[in-house]
C-alpha cells in the first residue's frame, strides 16, 4: 500500500525532531562532562598521572621572651620509594636493608605496595652522608627528599618546659604538645607525571607546592632567670642529694612564668634514653604534698581580710603544744616560743599561733579563702598534665582538720598553685591566671600575629591587706625563720616550709619535704621565686636552712640582671648565731700603705702590687660584705693614680 506524502513528511519531521533531541541531549552531556565535570575528572586524571614528593613544613620556633632560641629545626635528608618504577625489589630491598641497617624484609613490604610513593623503613631524617651514598647508586624510583628535625641548641635547658617531638615533628610533650596545631605548619610537595609503568611524561613540567610553616612562639620565659634557675637546682642536687627539687619564677603582677625547672631532667632530644616518669612529670605542676608552713601566707591574708587579727599589738603565748578535740598539735621549737606578737607568730611560723587564727576563722570562712585563692582546682597553665591538689571535703572538716589546715598540714597542693596563691597575697590581691605562651609571630614577617594577655582570675584581698601581708613577710626575711634569704639592699619578703613526708599512710619522722617562697623588692613585687626539695639527705631538713637560700641567690642574681637598683631603707635584719653580720666596706682608695693596718685591722686585705698608695679595691666602697669576707686591693704610685 502506498504511503501518502504527508505520512512521509510527518515521520521525517518526527525522525528528526527525534535526532535533534539526542543530539541536544549528547551536546549537552559533552557540555556538562566538559565545563561542569571537567575540573574535577583533570584533577583525576592528573591524580593518576601525578606523583607527589612531600616536603615537611618547617616547625615554628620556639624563643625566650628577648628572642633567644630556644626550639628550631635543621633539614635532614629522608627516603622515599615510587614503588611501579622500582623493577627489581627484591634487589633493591637488600641494597636498601644494607645501608640504612634496616629489616630487609620491612623494606620490601614497604615497595611492594600498590601506592603512589611510600616512605621506606629506617629511611626517616638520616645523616647527610647516608643519603649521599643512597643518591649515588641512583636507583629508579628510590628518591631522596628534604625532611626536618627539631633541635633544641641548649640541651636539657628548660626540657620540662619545651618538651619534644616525635619522628613526625608531631608535639608529645610540654610547650610542643599543648601548642601543637600553631606550630606544625602544612606540608608541601613536588609534583611530577608519569605514564601507567610509573615513567616520568617527557615534557611535562614539575610543580612545587611549597609548605607553610608554623607559627613562632615566644614564651614568657627569660633564658637568663632560666639558667639561674637551673644553676641553683644542680648545685642543690649534687650537695644534698634529694630524691627530686624544684623552682618556678614567675612575675606576680602578670602570672607570665619567668622560670622554670626540676631535677631529675632529661634531653628532650634523646628522651627515650631515660624512664618515662622523668620526662612526662612536670613536677611543678604535677607533684602533690602537703606545703607545710609556706600555706600559712593564706591563713595570715584571711585573718588580716578579716580583720580577725592586729599583728603588732596582740599577743599570743606559745607552750608548744596545742591541744585541740583531745589531738595535741605540737610546735616545730619545742617549749614552744612563750608570749609574742601576732607578728613573731608569723617571723617564728608558729604553729599553735596559727591554729588560733585558723579557730578565729572558722572552717566556712578559711575553706572559703583557700578555695578563692585557687586551691583544690587546676590553674590553668598552659602545660599538660597539671595536677588538682587535694583539699578536706567540708562534710569531713572537724576541729582538728581546721587547725592542721591553718598549719599547712592534711591538704594537698601543687608548687604552681602555691606560687600563683603568694603572688595573689603580695600583687594587691589579684589571682593571676600562670602562662608560659606570651607572643605569636609570623615565620617570615616576624610580624606579631597575636599576644597572651594576663588574665585576673579573681580578686581575693584589699590592696590593703595585701600590704600588710607584704609587711610580716618581710619581717619573716628579716627577724625570723627566713634570714637565710635576706639580701643587703633588696628588700626580701619569704616564707619557709618543712612538711613530713606521707608513707604508706603515715607520716615519716625522717623524710622531709623542705620548701621556700620568695618575694622581692616588697614595696613593689616583681619578681616571686619557690623552691622545693624533697628528702634532702646527709642535713637537717628545714626550709630555712636548705631551700631559703637556693631562693635567695635565684632571687639576688635575678634582680642584679633585672636591673633593679638597691635600696637603703630595707628592713634592717636581726643576727641570730651563725648569721653573719654585713659590714660597709669601707673607701680605702687614696691611702697610703704604712695606714692600712692601723685603721682597718679588723678586715682582711688581700694587697698586690708594689707602689706606696691604693689605687683599686674591690669590692667597691659603700657595698657591703659578710664579715671575715676579703677586701682585695692593689698598691700603685701616686703617678698612676694621678693619671
Amino acid at each position: 500500500m502506498r504511503v501518502s506524502n504527508v505520512t512521509v513528511r510527518r515521520r521525517i519531521f518526527i525522525a528528526l525532531l527525534i535526532g535533534v533531541f539526542l543530539y541536544s541531549l549528547l551536546i549537552a552531556r559533552l557540555g556538562y562532562v566538559q565545563v561542569i565535570q571537567g575540573p574535577e575528572l583533570l584533577d583525576r586524571a592528573e591524580n593518576l598521572w601525578s606523583r607527589d614528593i612531600p616536603f615537611e613544613a618547617k616547625r615554628g620556633m620556639i624563643y625566650d621572651r628577648n628572642g633567644e632560641v630556644l626550639a628550631y629545626n635543621i633539614s635532614v635528608p629522608s627516603v622515599w620509594a615510587i614503588p611501579i618504577q622500582i623493577k627489581d625489589k627484591p634487589a633493591v630491598a637488600k641494597q636498601l636493608s644494607s645501608l640504612l641497617k634496616a629489616d630487609e624484609k620491612n623494606i620490601f613490604r614497604a615497595i611492594s605496595q600498590r601506592e603512589m610513593i611510600v616512605r621506606v623503613p629506617g629511611g626517616r631524617k638520616i645523616p647527610e652522608e647516608l643519603a649521599r651514598k643512597i643518591r649515588e647508586l641512583e636507583i629508579p624510583g628510590v628518591q631522596i627528599a628534604e625532611d626536618s628535625k627539631r633541635y633544641y641548641p641548649m640541651g636539657a635547658f628548660a626540657s620540662h618546659i619545651l618538651g619534644f617531638t616525635g619522628i613526625d615533628n608531631q608535639g608529645l610533650s610540654g610547650i610542643e604538645k599543648v601548642y601543637d596545631d600553631m606550630l606544625q605548619g602544612k606540608r608541601g610537595h613536588i609534583s611530577f607525571y608519569s605514564d601507567a609503568k610509573g615513567n616520568e611524561i617527557p615534557g611535562e613540567v614539575e610543580k612545587f607546592i611549597p609548605p607553610k610553616d608554623g607559627l613562632n612562639l615566644y614564651l614568657t620565659i627569660d633564658s637568663n632567670v632560666q639558667a639561674i634557675i637551673e644553676r641553683e637546682l644542680d648545685q642543690a642536687f649534687a650537695m644534698y642529694d634529694p630524691d627530686d627539687a624544684m623552682v618556678v619564677a614567675m612575675d606576680p603582677k602578670t602570672g607570665e612564668i619567668l622560670g622554670m625547672a626540676s631535677r631529675p631532667n632529661y634531653d628532650p632530644e634523646s628522651f627515650r634514653d631515660y624512664p618515662s616518669e622523668i620526662y612526662n612529670r612536670n613536677l611543678p605542676i604535677w607533684k602533690t604534698y602537703e606545703p607545710g608552713s609556706t600555706f600559712k601566707i593564706i591563713t595570715l591574708a584571711a585573718a588580716l581580710e578579716e580583720g580577725k587579727v592586729d599583728l603588732d599589738k596582740e599577743h599570743f603565748n606559745d607552750p608548744g603544744f596545742v591541744n585541740v578535740a583531745g589531738a595535741r598539735l605540737r610546735c616545730w621549737k619545742a617549749g614552744g616560743h612563750g608570749n609574742q606578737t601576732f607578728l613573731q607568730v608569723v617571723e617564728n611560723s608558729c604553729n599553735p599561733g596559727f591554729v588560733a587564727l585558723g579557730q578565729r576563722l572558722g572552717k566556712e570562712s578559711l575553706f572559703a579563702y583557700i578555695k578563692k585563692f585557687g586551691f583544690g582546682k587546676k590553674t590553668g597553665i598552659d602545660l599538660i598534665g597539671e595536677e588538682n591538689g587535694v583539699m578536706f571535703k567540708m562534710d569531713r572538716v572537724g576541729p582538728v582538720e581546721l587547725a592542721t589546715t591553718a598549719f599547712g598540714q592534711g591538704v594537698s597542693v601543687t608548687p604552681i598553685q602555691q606560687i600563683a596563691a603568694v603572688s595573689a597575697a603580695v600583687n594587691g590581691g589579684k589571682l593571676m591566671k600562670p602562662h608560659l605562651a606570651k607572643e605569636w609571630h609570623h615565620p617570615i614577617t616576624e610580624d606579631i600575629i597575636s599576644t597572651v594577655e594576663p588574665e585576673i582570675v579573681d580578686t581575693v584581698i584589699s590592696p590593703e591587706t595585701s600590704k600588710k601581708v607584704r609587711y610580716a613577710l618581710e619581717s619573716v626575711v628579716a627577724n625570723g625563720t627566713g634570714r637565710n634569704a635576706y639580701i643587703d639592699g633588696y628588700r626580701v619578703g619569704g616564707k619557709t616550709g618543712t612538711a613530713q613526708k606521707v608513707e604508706n599512710g603515715v607520716y615519716s619522722k625522717s623524710k622531709h619535704i623542705v620548701s621556700f617562697i620568695g618575694i622581692a623588692p616588697m614595696d613593689n613585687p616583681q619578681i616571686v621565686v619557690y623552691a622545693a626539695v624533697d628528702n634532702p639527705k646527709g642535713v637537717r631538713q628545714f626550709g630555712g636552712t636548705i631551700a631559703a637560700p637556693i631562693v635567695r641567690n635565684v632571687l639576688d642574681s635575678s634582680l642584679r640582671y633585672l636591673n633593679v637598683d638597691k635600696r637603703k631603707d630595707q628592713m634592717p635584719k636581726e643576727y641570730m648565731y651563725p648569721d653573719k653580720k654585713l659590714l660597709e666596706v669601707p673607701n680605702l682608695l687614696g691611702l697610703e700603705k704604712d695606714k692600712l693596718h692601723l685603721q682597718y685591722y679588723s678586715i682582711p686585705l688581700e694587697v698586690e702590687g708594689n707602689g706606696d698608695i691604693v689605687t683599686y679595691q674591690s669590692p667597691k666602697p659603700g657595698s657591703h660584705i659578710e664579715e671575715g669576707s676579703v677586701v682585695r686591693i692593689y698598691l700603685g704610685d701616686k703617678t698612676k693614680k694621678d693619671d
